[in-house]
């Protein structure tokens, strides 16, 4: 055993680990009772991966006369895993903070979506801002997400709509990938809306035909990472059939099948999905009982995101019945100019009351299954030995406060920790 380390976590109230056994995903009643061990201790190796994870006294025997870079006490906290946040669409110009108030007027997504704004607008913004800019407010936003958990982010293009903004968006969220700790599932999303002045099979045929070949060179050649396709199978955007080209287009590159399916109306986009062994479908706000069925057979993800019913006012995805059909269930935020929530927290709390998931099942979808979601649980979403060293410690002596506290995350968490490096420290004390 090397005599040195990079960190020790010790002295825990609660370890949660979440897994134990190597679980690639949980289901069912594998979601009511996490692992957790009381007054645990955590050891990271200079590689950044867990080398131990045990209970506190066990620990400090194993590892006496072990030097380590930084020793933390966290007596009285709990140390959970970094959060992991499975859909977001966090490169873009211009918000929409004007729309939200015609929602609240009672307009609707596909109301606004016709008019030229919703994603238009966007697409509009996003065109004509640099790269710089662009980077600037990813970062921005990412670093945003750090504060609040998320240590594993998926991040989407999807506002160019054409090839040129596309790559753009891509080399912006390759950028940020290589300067900042967090890690990255990156996404082409091409196919998020129809471009103006475009057909939808023109549309699909620009995709197929310029967009995809260019990036998969580009891929070739170690220009662009990119991990996963993605399109937004909607009526009156993407039909089965185009979504099925785009999606296979894109596998026949290597990369996941993780789309957005069955918002708006029900589209038998998970049949579809789970047809086609799809790692994740977004939404699912109108999956069919077929759909779920199909979905728990092929063990496609459903990555569900309880703020965008909260924001549009629809009726939440019907988590229950997919959890009891055992469906594998991930959380994500969705955070976009439409759906502006970057913390994973408020996700797991809204997925509570909202979708009627319990505690245990909402950490679970935002940890493990949103790892398995991005084709990372091998890496992330538990602590567990060999895994990166990835904590989330806040001062509360039960784990649940992180999902208790809604919107009181800010004070909660402690420290974040991405391969055993400290990221965010919250050390501020406010006199008033």
């Amino acid at each position: 055993m090397s005599t040195s380390f990079k960190t020790l976590v010790k002295n825990a109230k609660q370890v949660v680990l979440v897994c134990r056994n190597a679980e690639k995903y949980l289901t069912k009643n594998e979601m009511q009772s996490l692992a957790i061990i009381e007054n645990g201790s955590v050891v990271i190796g200079h590689d950044g991966l867990i080398k131990a994870v045990g209970p506190a006294d066990t620990i400090e025997s194993q590892f006496k006369g072990t030097t380590f870079d930084q020793v933390l006490d966290v007596s009285g906290m709990c140390v959970l895993p970094g959060l992991v946040d499975a859909h977001t669409h966090p490169v873009w110009a211009g918000d929409r903070v004007h729309e939200f108030a015609m929602k609240l007027a009672g307009a609707t997504y596909m109301e606004l979506h016709e008019a030229g704004g919703g994603i238009h607008f966007t697409v509009e913004h996003t065109r004509s801002a640099t790269e710089k800019h662009l980077l600037e407010e990813l970062k921005s936003r990412l670093e945003r997400m750090v504060r609040t958990g998320t240590t594993l982010v998926e991040c989407k293009s999807g506002y160019g709509l054409d090839l040129d903004t596309e790559l753009k968006m891509l080399r912006v969220i390759n950028s940020a990938k290589k300067s900042l700790s967090i890690g990255i599932s990156t996404t082409h999303c091409g196919a998020h809306a129809v471009p103006k002045g475009k057909t939808m099979e023109e549309a699909t045929q620009d995709i197929v035909t310029v967009q995809l070949p260019v990036l998969k060179k580009q891929m070739a050649s170690g220009e662009l990472q990119v991990d996963n396709i993605d399109v937004f199978c909607e009526k009156g955007v993407f039909d089965l059939s185009s979504t099925r080209r785009i999606l296979e287009a894109g596998k026949d590159m290597g990369l996941n099948i993780n789309f957005h399916g069955d918002e708006l109306h029900p589209m038998n986009s998970a049949i579809l999905g789970a047809e086609l062994g799809a790692l994740a479908i977004s939404h699912l706000e109108e999956v069919t009982d077929e759909g779920i069925a199909a979905m728990a057979t092929s063990k496609t993800s459903a990555v569900l995101l309880p703020t965008t019913a909260y924001i549009l006012r629809l009726s939440p995805p019907r988590a229950r019945k997919m959890l009891d059909s055992g469906v594998i269930v991930a959380l994500g935020s969705d955070f976009n100019p439409n759906a502006y929530c970057c913390s994973m927290p408020m996700v797991m709390h809204l997925a509570c009351v909202i979708m009627k998931m319990s505690m245990t099942e909402a950490l679970a979808a935002g940890t493990i299954n949103a790892a398995y979601a991005l084709n990372r649980s091998n890496t992330h979403g538990s602590l567990e030995i060999g895994k990166q060293g990835d904590l989330l410690i806040i001062n509360a002596p039960r784990w649940e406060h992180l999902i208790y506290q809604f919107g009181g995350h800010q004070e909660l968490i402690r420290y974040i920790i991405i391969k055993g490096e400290i990221v965010y420290e919250n050390n501020k004390v406010l006199n008033l």
